[in-house]
C-alpha cells in the first residue's frame, strides 16, 4: 500500500492528535473538578486508538506514506500497542497520587503525557532520519514540560532544567549526526540510505563521523553509560507519575529509533557502529549494576537499574550482525527485553505510587521496612518485580536474559556474555535486599497505615504482577511475536 500521501496509514497519530487537543480545550471550557474529565476522555482516546491499531494491524494495513518518511508496518504497530498499554496503566496508577498533590488541575498532566505518546507514535514509524527527530524533539519537548508540572517542587524544577539542557545537548549531537550521514549518503530516506551504504557510494570519513554522532543521541534517549547522567537525577526529582511516564513509553520508542537507523539503514555498515556498542553494552553493565548498589533512594537504584538493563539490550542488537551473517532472531530478543522490561517497570513505579500518600513521597528502600505485614499483596508484588529484575526463574526477566545471552553466544561474543552474567550476579543483590527489606526488617514506629481494601489500580497491578509471572512461565508467544515483526518489518540490503 505505498502511496505518496497516504493518510490512512497515520490514522493513530492523527486521531490521538486530534483527541488530546479536544481534551486540552473541553478543560479549559469546563474545569472539571480535579480534572476528571480530562481523565476519563485520556482513557477513553486510549482505548480507542488500541482498536484502531488493532483493527489496522488484523487487517494486513501496511506501507510508507509521506513520501517515504512514514511507515506501518507489524514493529510499528506491536511497538505502538505496548505504548498505549504503559500510557494507560499510568493513568490508572497516578490518578490518586495527582490529587493528593493537587496537579491535575487544568488537566496538563493529561494532555502532555498523550502528545509524549504521540512523539513516541511518530518516532515508531518514522523511516526517515528527519521524521525521527520530529517525533524525538515532540516527546523530548512534552517530557521537559511534564518533569516541571509540578511548579510548587523546588525537586522536580531542577530535574527539568537538568532533562531540558542535557536532552538539547543530546538532539543536537543527533541533528549533527543526521546532517552528517545526510551529506556522506545524499539521502534522508533510511531505505535510500540503505542502498547508497550497500552500493558502496559513500564518503567514509563523513559518515563514521556522523553515526558516532547519531550513536551518542540514541544512547542518551537509551540511557546507556556514558550518557547515563540525567537518568538518576531526573527519575528521582521528577513526581513519580512522570517518573512512570520517563522510564515506560519512550524506551520503547528509543529502541525504536536504534533498530531503524542502525539497524534497517546501517546494517551493511555494521563493522562501524557495533564496536561503539560493545562499549556502551559493558559500561552500562558495569556502572549501573555497581553504582546501584550504593543507592538508599528506591527511585534512584531503579535510575541505575534501567542503565544495566539498557546494557542487556545493547547486547541483544550488536549480536544481530556477526561475520557479515544476519541473525533476525538477536533483534527479536532484544525487542522481547525491551518489552518485558516496560511490563515490569510498569510494577514497580506503580506500587511506589500506590504507598505515597499526600505529604508523603515512598521513595526509600528503609519505608519499605516491614511491609509483608502492613500489605502483603503489596510485598508480593515486589517480589515478583525484583526477582524479575535480578533475573530469577521463573520470572520473565530470566527468560529474557537467557534469549539476549543465547543471541550472544551465537554471534560469538563469548567474552561480552560471561561479562553479562557476572554483573547480573552483582546486581542480583540489590535487589533481594529489598526483598530483605520488606519481609525481615521491622517497619519504622511511624510508617503510614496502607489500606488493604480492593481498588482498581490494586487490580490493575495485580494484572501486572501476574502478566510477569505468566511470560516467565510461557514466554514462547510473546518471543515468537517478536520474531515475526522484526522479520516482517525490517528490511537488511544483504
Amino acid at each position: 500500500m505505498d502511496n505518496q500521501f497516504n493518510i490512512a496509514l497515520a490514522l493513530p497519530e492523527v486521531v490521538l492528535c486530534a483527541l488530546a487537543t479536544g481534551i486540552l480545550l473541553i478543560e479549559a471550557f469546563i474545569k472539571s473538578k480535579d480534572s476528571a474529565v480530562s481523565y476519563v476522555l485520556s482513557l477513553l482516546s486510549l482505548v480507542f486508538v488500541t482498536v484502531l491499531t488493532l483493527v489496522q494491524w488484523n487487517s494486513g494495513v501496511v506501507g510508507t506514506t509521506f513520501y517515504g518518511q512514514f511507515t506501518a508496518d507489524p514493529l510499528a504497530y506491536l511497538l505502538k500497542i505496548f505504548s498505549y498499554l504503559a500510557a494507560l496503566v499510568t493513568f490508572i496508577y497516578s490518578r490518586q497520587y495527582l490529587i493528593d498533590r493537587h496537579m491535575v488541575k487544568g488537566g496538563e498532566y493529561y494532555v502532555l503525557s498523550l502528545f509524549v505518546l504521540l512523539g513516541q507514535m511518530v518516532m515508531i514509524s518514522a523511516s526517515s532520519m528527519l521524521m525521527i527527530y520530529l517525533g524525538l524533539e515532540l516527546m523530548s519537548l512534552a517530557l521537559y514540560a511534564l518533569v516541571a508540572v509540578r511548579r510548587d517542587h523546588l525537586g522536580s524544577i531542577e530535574s527539568a532544567m537538568k532533562y531540558y539542557i542535557l536532552g538539547s545537548l543530546a538532539s543536537g549531537f543527533m541533528l549533527y549526526g543526521i546532517s552528517m550521514v545526510y551529506g556522506a549518503t545524499g539521502a534522508l530516506n533510511l531505505s535510500d540510505v540503505a542502498q547508497v551504504l550497500a552500493q558502496g557510494q559513500v564518503d567514509q570519513m563523513a559518515f563514521i563521523l556522523g553515526i558516532v554522532f547519531v550513536v551518542a543521541g540514541i544512547a542518551f534517549k537509551l540511557g546507556a553509560v556514558p550518557f547515563h547522567m540525567w537518568i538518576p537525577d531526573v527519575y528521582q526529582g521528577a513526581p513519580t507519575a512522570v517518573t512512570l511516564t520517563i522510564a515506560s513509553g519512550p524506551k520503547l520508542a528509543a529502541f525504536a529509533m536504534a533498530l531503524r537507523l542502525l539497524v534497517e539503514a546501517m546494517s551493511s555498515m555494521s563493522l562501524s557502529w557495533q564496536p561503539m556498542l560493545v562499549v556502551l553494552a559493558v559500561l552500562s553493565l558495569a556502572i549501573g549494576n555497581l553504582t546501584a548498589i550504593m543507592q538508599t533512594n528506591f527511585k534512584r537504584m531503579l535510575a541505575y537499574s534501567t542503565i544495566s538493563h539498557v546494557g542487556f539490550v545493547l547486547l541483544g542488537l550488536l549480536s544481530g550482525i556477526a561475520d557479515g551473517q544476519l541473525a533476525t532472531g538477536a533483534y527479536g530478543a532484544a525487542l522481547f527485553y525491551m518489552v518485558t522490561y516496560v511490563l515490569t517497570t510498569l510494577v514497580a513505579f506503580g506500587v511506589i505510587l500506590i504507598l505515597s500518600r499526600a505529604g508523603f513521597e515512598s521513595e526509600e528502600i528503609s519505608d519499605l521496612a516491614g511491609l509483608n505485614r502492613r500489605n502483603p499483596l503489596l510485598a508480593f508484588a515486589i517480589l515478583i518485580l525484583m526477582f524479575s529484575l535480578a533475573g530469577i526463574p521463573p520470572m520473565v526477566g530470566f527468560y529474557a536474559k537467557l534469549v539476549v545471552l543465547q543471541a550472544a553466544l551465537a554471534a560469538g561474543h563469548v567474552t561480552l556474555t560471561i561479562v553479562a552474567v557476572l554483573f547480573s550476579l552483582i546486581g542480583a543483590f540489590y535487589y533481594l535486599r529489598v526483598v530483605k527489606t520488606m519481609y525481615f526488617d521491622e517497619p519504622a514506629t511511624n510508617a503510614p497505615e496502607i489500606g488493604k481494601q480492593l481498588s482498581f489500580r490494586s487490580g490493575v497491578l495485580s494484572i501486572n504482577g501476574l502478566l510477569i509471572l505468566v511470560l516467565g512461565i510461557l514466554p514462547g508467544g510473546l518471543l515468537t511475536l517478536c520474531v515475526q515483526v522484526i522479520d516482517a518489518s525490517l528490511k537488511f540490503p544483504f
